[in-house]
């Protein structure tokens, strides 16, 4: 993939922004600052994303940020982005951004995406380069290379400066909730929830 079309990747997704569901409150001043600080323009530029201009194919699953904690800017502006990178056959394990919704751009390869609903109904697409899908804020959803051979890319924006991430099998099997309590709520035995907590690898932040 060309560098410039990651680059005309990014300025599609900056002009589509106020598409998703913005979830952080209106400030009365034209940007947020530090307190005690007098701004210029490095204050609104962030370059963490010079590193993906090179290019090379992912070997795992990476999610580069620009969200509130990176980019500081971002304060009150109800936006913030990120480039996911797939290799072939990775998933983006089933996760929430309880504070905005997530419009997704495919910029290379296929993925597989989905949501469910608050009447467990769930939604499907295979998504092709050049298609988008949104992710309504708050709904557990995912995002799966399911091709084998080759890569693929995506770039997200979040109608949220911190949209946030909640990881279902990491909040659910990675905390401390209670053996029992699993095995109850699952159906199952504490043997089958000390298993599948033993196979489980926090996997890298999402989007």
């Amino acid at each position: 993939m060309a560098k410039y079309e990651l680059v005309v990747a990014l300025v599609l997704s900056l002009s589509l922004f106020r598409l998703t569901s913005a979830g952080d409150p209106d400030i009365l001043t034209d940007f947020v600052a530090p307190n005690g600080t007098n701004v210029d323009g490095n204050f609104f530029t962030y370059t963490g994303m010079r590193s993906l201009m090179g290019f090379n194919p992912p070997t795992t699953f990476t999610v580069t940020k620009a969200s509130l904690k990176e980019f500081p800017a971002l304060d009150g502006q109800s936006v913030s982005f990120a480039v996911l990178e797939f290799p072939p056959g990775s998933v983006n394990p089933p996760h929430t951004h309880p504070r905005g919704s997530e419009l997704l751009f495919l910029i290379y390869g296929s993925l597989e995406v989905g949501f469910v609903d608050t009447t467990n109904k769930l939604f499907t697409q295979t998504l092709q380069t050049g298609d988008m899908f949104i992710f309504p804020k708050g709904l557990v959803h995912y995002q799966y290379n399911f091709n084998q051979t080759d890569f693929a890319v995506a770039v997200s924006a979040f109608g949220s400066a911190s949209a946030g991430t909640v990881s279902v099998p990491v909040t659910v099997f990675g905390t401390n909730i209670d053996d029992g309590i699993l095995a109850k709520s699952f159906n199952t035995n504490v043997s089958t929830i000390e298993a599948l907590k033993a196979g489980l690898t926090p996997p890298p932040t999402k989007a």
